[in-house]
């Protein structure tokens, strides 16, 4: 069932041998597969590359069981891949909380989790292409975020891989043509927000702005990664030179803060309000950072789960959970 060799398999293969250069001979690689061109495609090139490299390969279909035919789908993809040389074809059904994205791809990752510790993995590849990063860096700007967030998804995160981030949806839908690939109702559907700026946004911004849209916000993402990783290392090196830790609480000091750059300083706030269990937003970071910049007797900031409040020279922040083993 392997697809004859075009230069969009070409790519695809490339694109799995670069992403698994570090993987060590025998290492056990899952593949998640959805049955949609992408994650064929990736998962067709996977079974070529793998056992080459000495890899154990295996793949891992979820079943959301958000659509009556879930489980039929779930069933032709399973035979799809023993075709394509995969001998052990997980099936993981799941609950969706709920019936949104987020939902979804919570349970998803879960489950994914869940099989990879219990098999001990060394990595799990995902089927994510150029144009999911486009779509991601695009929606970040319209909800205003910062450069983490625009900075889209990591070709590399933990044991998940994405080898094909720089591959383009049209290089996956040609390299998986010959693979009967399922095409989810779900991708047309213009309740969900992603699926208007894929077949709306994107396709105006094309046509107004020329071809390499996509591209150009994939090199955005990148470039940005490359910006909020070194940024989140020299301000978690920051927290750490000033912060002391309580049961509880934490205390950072005012005078070391207020010397800090802002792109640095907002980031050790966030980053205590996160130890603390709280999952800050912008206008939370910038109330800390008043207790700094326009200190003038201020009450205590109460904030989801998290209290700030200032005692003289010093930054008390409380949470009313005992901090999570590891903390810091």
């Amino acid at each position: 069932m392997r697809p004859r060799l075009t230069p969009a398999v070409a790519e695809v293969r490339r694109a799995v041998r670069e992403a698994l250069a570090d993987a060590s001979e025998n290492d056990l690689v899952l593949v998640a597969v959805s049955g949609g061109p992408d994650s064929m495609a990736l998962a067709a090139g996977f079974a070529f590359e793998g056992p080459k490299l000495g890899l154990r390969i295996a793949a891992v279909i979820v079943d959301h069981q958000l659509q009556t035919a879930s489980g039929e789908v779930a069933a032709s993809t399973a035979e799809k891949l023993n075709a394509l040389g995969f001998e052990v074809v997980y099936v993981k059904r799941v609950e969706v909380a709920g019936s949104n994205e987020a939902a979804a791809r919570e349970a998803r990752y879960h489950s994914l989790d869940d099989l990879a510790n219990e098999l001990d993995a060394r990595y799990v590849l995902l089927g994510h292409t150029l144009n999911d990063q486009a779509e991601t860096v695009l929606l970040g700007l319209a909800r205003g975020a910062g450069a983490r967030s625009l900075s889209g998804m990591a070709h590399e995160n933990g044991r998940y891989l994405r080898p094909l981030l720089g591959v383009s949806r049209a290089t996956t839908l040609e390299a998986s043509v010959h693979l009967d690939p399922w095409h989810d109702p779900h991708n047309k559907s213009e309740k969900f927000t992603r699926v208007r700026v894929r077949e709306t946004v994107l396709p105006v911004l094309e046509e107004e702005l020329g071809p390499g849209v996509a591209e150009a916000l994939a090199r955005t993402a990148e470039q940005l990664r490359e910006d909020a990783d070194y940024l989140e290392e020299v301000a978690l090196a920051e927290y750490h030179s000033m912060v002391s830790l309580g049961p509880t609480s934490l205390t950072l000091p005012v005078a070391e803060l207020a010397e800090l750059q802002k792109a640095i300083r907002f980031r050790v706030i966030k980053h205590a309000l996160e130890v603390l269990q709280c999952q800050p937003k912008r206008v939370h970071v910038l109330a800390v950072n008043e207790l700094i910049d326009d200190w003038h007797g201020q009450k205590e900031l109460t904030l989801p789960g998290v209290r700030v409040v200032r005692k003289s020279e010093q930054l008390e922040l409380k949470t009313t959970k005992t901090l999570k083993p590891g903390a810091c």
